[in-house]
C-alpha cells in the first residue's frame, strides 16, 4: 500500500513539473517550443585560448536559453551545446584529430552549426573541406589569423560559402599596429624600435611585416631578435635595446615565458615602451604573478570586448556576466569573439526563419548588428568580418595597458578608457 502511494506521489509530482515548467519564462504570443538547435564546438580544451572560447560560447548559450531560446519562424528552440576536444593546439597532435572531431560533431552529435574552432590555422583550413562536404555552416571565432582562410572562400565561393570568420587576419592586424605606432609617434615623437619575436611562423611573419612597414614610414629599427619557444633569458636583447636607445620594445610572443621578458625589462629599467602581441600578459592574474612588473606594458588584442569600454555597451555587459559566472574577467579576445558568434548566429536564424544553409548563408552575409567588439558585418565575398578603428562602423582591435593592476584600454582612441602612460624611467 505504501509502495503504491509513493508511486502515485511521484507521478503527481512529475505532472506538476510538466504543467508548471512553461511558467518559468514567458513566450511571445503564438510561439511554440520545438526541438533544440545543436551547436557543435570543436575546441582545444586543454589550452587557455580554447578555454576562453568555450566560456564565451557557453555564457551566450545560457543567456539565450534563459530567455526562451531562438525564435525560428514562430517556434522557440533552445540551443544545445556539443563540445569536443580537438587538441589542435597541443604539440605533435596531427590535424586529422581535429578533423575527426568536426566530423563526429556533425554526424554523431547532429550539429546544425559549428562555432568556435578549430583554433590552429592548419586544422581550420583543413576543416573547411569537411564543412563543405556536409554543407554545415560554421562561424570560426578563435585563433586562425591566416589570410589563406578568407582567400579560399573568395577564390571558390560555391564550395566554401559555409565558412565565416570573426577572428580577423594578420594583415589588417599589422596595418592597425603600424597605425597605432604612428599615432604614438605623433604624440611622443618616438621613432626607434627594437623588435623581439618568438621563433614560430606567425610571430616571424608579423615581425618581418612590422619591420618593413615601420621602415617605410621612416622608423629606425635598432634590432631584430628571434627567440626559440621556451627561452627564459632575454637580457642580452634588452641590453642591445637599451644601448641602442630604442624607444619602443615590440615583442610578438604567445609562449608563457614572455612574462620573464617583462620582469627583466622592468628590473633593467630599459627606457623603451613595451608594446606588442603578448598573449601571456592578457590574464588578469598577470599583475600578481609578475609582482606588478608588467606595469606600463601595452598588449594587442585582435578584437576588443574582453576589457569593458563604455564605447561598446555589449562589452560592459559581457565582462560583467563573465566575471559573475566564472569569477574572473575574460582573458583573451577569443572569449569576446566566441560569445558574440552565438548572438550573430541567433540573429541570422531569426531573420532567415529557418536552419537551412541556403537561408542562413544569405542572412549571415547581411548581418548588421552590434557585438562586444563593435559593429558586426561580413564581407559577402569572403565572409571575413569587416574591421577598422570606429566601433560604430566596424569591428575594432584593442590595445590595453597595465596600470595599477588593471588593464586599461588606450587604443584605438574611440574606445579608450584612459591615456597612454610612460614608465618613470622614460620621462
Amino acid at each position: 500500500m505504501k509502495k503504491r502511494s509513493l508511486e502515485d506521489l511521484i507521478r503527481i509530482t512529475l505532472l506538476l513539473i510538466l504543467i508548471l515548467l512553461p511558467s518559468f519564462y514567458v513566450l511571445p504570443p503564438g510561439v511554440a517550443v520545438a526541438q533544440p538547435i545543436v551547436l557543435g564546438v570543436p575546441i582545444s580544451r586543454g589550452y587557455p585560448d580554447g578555454v576562453d572560447a568555450e566560456r564565451g560560447i557557453t555564457l551566450a548559450v545560457e543567456e539565450i536559453n534563459a530567455k526562451g531560446g531562438v525564435n525560428v519562424a514562430g517556434r522557440m528552440r533552445r540551443l544545445h551545446l556539443e563540445i569536443m576536444d580537438t587538441r589542435d593546439l597541443e604539440p605533435g597532435v596531427p590535424v586529422a584529430e581535429a578533423l575527426l572531431a568536426v566530423e563526429r560533431l556533425i554526424i554523431e552529435k547532429g550539429a546544425n552549426f559549428i562555432v568556435g574552432g578549430p583554433i590552429r590555422s592548419e586544422a581550420a583550413l583543413a576543416a573547411m573541406d569537411v564543412l563543405s562536404k556536409h554543407k554545415t555552416v560554421s562561424i570560426l571565432s578563435a585563433g586562425v589569423l591566416s589570410p589563406a582562410y578568407q582567400k579560399r572562400i573568395a577564390d571558390n565561393y560555391d564550395k566554401y560559402k559555409y565558412c565565416f570568420r570573426t577572428t580577423g587576419n594578420v594583415v589588417p592586424m599589422i596595418e592597425g599596429a603600424i597605425g597605432t605606432f604612428e599615432s604614438i609617434r605623433a604624440r611622443k615623437g618616438f621613432d626607434k624600435a627594437f623588435i623581439m619575436v618568438q621563433d614560430v611562423a606567425h610571430a616571424r611573419a608579423a615581425g618581418k611585416a612590422l619591420k618593413e612597414g615601420l621602415e617605410k614610414k621612416g622608423w629606425k629599427i635598432i634590432g631584430y631578435e628571434v627567440y626559440p619557444t621556451g627561452t627564459t633569458d632575454f637580457s642580452i636583447g634588452l641590453s642591445k635595446a637599451k644601448d641602442g636607445m630604442a624607444q619602443y620594445l615590440i615583442p610578438w610572443f604567445d609562449m608563457p615565458e614572455v612574462s620573464i621578458l617583462m620582469k627583466q625589462w622592468y628590473d633593467m629599467k630599459v627606457p623603451a615602451l613595451p608594446i606588442g602581441y603578448i598573449q601571456a600578459l592578457k590574464d588578469e592574474g598577470t599583475w600578481k604573478a609578475t609582482d606588478g612588473k608588467v606595469a606600463y606594458s601595452i598588449v594587442l588584442y585582435a578584437k576588443a570586448g574582453s576589457v569593458a569600454t563604455k564605447a561598446i555597451p555589449m562589452s560592459e555587459s559581457f565582462v560583467s556576466a563573465h566575471k559573475k559566472k566564472y569569477g574572473v574577467e575574460p582573458r583573451s579576445e577569443w572569449a569576446s569573439t566566441s560569445y558574440t558568434a552565438v548572438y550573430i548566429l541567433k540573429d541570422a536564424i531569426e531573420r532567415a526563419k529557418g536552419l537551412d544553409p541556403d537561408r542562413i548563408i544569405p542572412a549571415l552575409e547581411k548581418t548588421d548588428m552590434m557585438g562586444t567588439y563593435g559593429r558586426v558585418k561580413f564581407d559577402p565575398k569572403d565572409h571575413q568580418i569587416i574591421e577598422d578603428s570606429d566601433p560604430q562602423k566596424t569591428a575594432v582591435e584593442m590595445w590595453t595597458q597595465w596600470i595599477d593592476g588593471k588593464r586599461m584600454v588606450v587604443f584605438p582612441d574611440k574606445i579608450a578608457t584612459g591615456s597612454l602612460a610612460l614608465p618613470p624611467w622614460m620621462k
